[in-house]
């Protein structure tokens, strides 16, 4: 697949046209920053909740569901499942009315009502470092993975990257959260659509079709969902990625905070103007990641089942289990525009992660650090573009981090994710939690951490634990030591409290 047919480059130009088109449309009635940021808190439910799904998948896993599908087993659905059944209900109940309830426009305008500037400011530092990296690493991923797949020169490679990197700032700038909003619907549905595709040629190519690919995948233990050894406290449960406490560590530690208190996230529930279209955001974007997620996942059953029947070519060599998809479509469809859709498939995944993040930490600096509701539209667009620009180094960089990407991705997410939502957890549920506790217990949060890495080899999804506890406990611990913290600081920033008014619809 080293070069594009031109129907294929044809589907290409035309998704990216219909983005362009998308980002100038949102521009008309922008007047301020409200609009810039949260969509003048009149953004349609449904396209957020679209957009929420949007924003979580990224182009890791449009490659790496399939990957694990087709090399693995089903055992990473469980974390999926995790979205709808462990983490819809927690936001729901808890951290969705808060933000609808103070109406806030950076997520970390809450840390500066319950603790003051320094916190807020302390919790924006730690966002934005998770984003920049994570949003890096994801346009490193995906050039990367276009390398191998395109056989792209390095000249080729670093043009890519600024060039999907560049084209993602463009219309953010240009169309601010609206934007966004409406080309991550369309990146939601090219994404389906992708992945449909792909799984009807598969299934078509299968002896027996639909029966094969279930026998197939049975008999090779693919939909396999739960590994426990008969000692639940034995260490290979801790240990193994596939475990069932490894699933409970991805729900609890990385996608938990990321979906509570990450900005981009919040931007979603806040900017549809009420609690219970917040609500139907994160049902509604738990039950498409539900089911799009079993679908990518079938889909590398089914490449399997593919390469692995009676007579079939068996698994392909490739350079990266990652490039298991690409493969099959470059290979088995050439010239059809599938290979067109599969890309721009690849391309939706990347650009609704970076769009997103680089919108999420210009609202967060603009209003947790310029004072933002005066600044000047033009200016949130000028730091929207310098942001981009960022992300594209970070890109460029990231090689020099490591080379198992989704590793970088879970230490950022577990060591600053982690210490985040801590302190919103002090905050919510500890009235006693006062600042100078709160940056005692992040700084042993972060000094635990070190610690666990340095001196023990525990994998990178527990991460998240040795700074959520330790954060906690020492932060509400240490809050003893000083002066409680003002009554009108906690009487509208605590999570149940003593007089609840009913909450805006």
């Amino acid at each position: 697949m080293s070069e594009l047919s031109a129907i294929d480059g044809i589907v290409c130009l035309a998704y990216l046209g219909v983005v362009v088109g998308l980002a100038l449309g949102s521009m008309r009635g922008q007047r301020d920053n409200e609009d810039y940021f949260v969509g003048g808190r009149r953004m349609n439910w449904l396209a957020v909740g679209v957009s929420l799904f949007a924003t979580s998948f990224s182009s890791l896993s449009f490659l790496g569901l399939p990957q694990r599908g087709a090399y693995q087993d089903f055992s990473f659905y469980l974390v999926i499942l995790g979205i709808p059944l462990v983490i819809t209900p927690i936001l729901w109940f808890f951290f969705v009315p808060l933000y609808t309830r103070l109406r806030v426009s950076s997520g970390y305008q809450y840390l500066r009502l319950r603790f003051g500037r320094a916190v807020q400011r302390a919790g924006s530092i730690l966002y934005c470092g998770y984003a920049l990296g994570w949003m890096g690493a994801m346009l490193y991923a995906i050039a990367l993975t276009l390398q191998g797949v395109m056989n792209l020169t390095p000249a080729q490679y670093v043009c890519t990257l600024i060039g999907l990197g560049a084209f993602a700032t463009a219309y953010t700038a240009v169309g601010g959260l609206r934007a966004v909003v409406w080309t991550d619907v369309l990146q939601a549905a090219t994404l389906g659509g992708a992945v449909l595709v792909v799984l009807l040629l598969a299934v078509g190519r299968i002896d027996g079709g639909w029966s094969g690919l279930w026998q197939i995948g049975r008999e090779h233990g693919r939909f396999s969902m739960f590994h426990l050894d008969a000692n639940p406290l034995a260490s290979r449960n801790f240990t193994e990625a596939n475990s069932l406490y490894a699933a409970g560590a991805f729900v609890f530690f990385m996608y938990l905070p990321g979906y509570a208190v990450a900005q981009n996230m919040i931007q979603r529930y806040v900017c549809t103007g009420g609690v219970s279209r917040a609500r139907g955001v994160v049902l509604l974007s738990a039950g498409v990641n539900a089911l799009l997620g079993f679908v990518f996942m079938l889909v590398g059953v089914a490449l399997f089942a593919f390469y692995s029947q009676p007579g079939g070519p068996g698994m392909p060599a490739v350079a990266s289990q990652d490039q298991i998809l690409p493969h099959f479509v470059s290979t088995q469809a050439p010239g059809v525009g599938l290979v067109g859709i599969m890309l721009a498939g690849m391309f939706a995944a990347a650009m609704s992660t970076i769009d997103s993040g680089i919108n999420g930490v210009a609202s967060v600096i603009v209003y947790d650090w310029l004072e933002g509701r005066q600044l000047p539209l033009r200016a949130s667009r000028v730091l929207t573009a310098v942001l981009g620009a960022l992300v594209i180094a970070a890109a460029l960089i990231a090689p020099l981090l490591g080379d198992n990407v989704i590793e970088i991705i879970n230490t950022i997410a577990g060591t600053l994710l982690g210490g985040l939502m801590a302190v919103f957890l002090l905050g919510m549920f500890v009235p006693r939690a006062n600042t100078p506790g709160v940056l005692i217990g992040l700084a042993f949060g972060a000094a635990c951490l070190l610690a666990v890495i340095a001196l023990t080899g525990i994998p990178k999804w527990w991460y998240g634990a040795f700074t959520v506890f330790p954060t906690l406990l020492v932060g509400a611990a240490a809050s003893y030591l000083f002066p409680p913290p003002a009554p009108e600081a906690i009487e509208s920033t605590l999570w149940a409290r003593p007089h609840r008014r009913r909450e805006p619809d």
